[in-house]
């Protein structure tokens, strides 16, 4: 396999990860929601809120990596 379809594959996996992670996030924030407009804020609601920062940083550090491997693609 050349090198060329090495990163491509990879940046496609990357791609893929990316969209997983928004599907998630909308699902959690959409929890997190619900729980607060039924007022029912409680550990659960916190545990979803860290929960939504944590794939915030997974996406914005997938996003770096999207980036990174697209720079490489142009050089070969």
């Amino acid at each position: 396999m050349s090198k060329l379809d090495e990163v491509k594959e990879i940046l496609n996996t990357l791609r893929v990860a990316m969209s997983l992670s928004f599907g998630m996030l909308i699902i959690v924030v959409g929890g997190i929601i619900r729980r607060f407009d039924d007022k029912n804020v409680d550990s659960i609601f916190w545990l979803g809120a860290l929960f939504a920062v944590f794939l915030l940083t997974i996406i914005f550090l997938l996003i770096i990596k999207i980036s990174q491997r697209t720079k490489e693609i142009k050089e070969l």
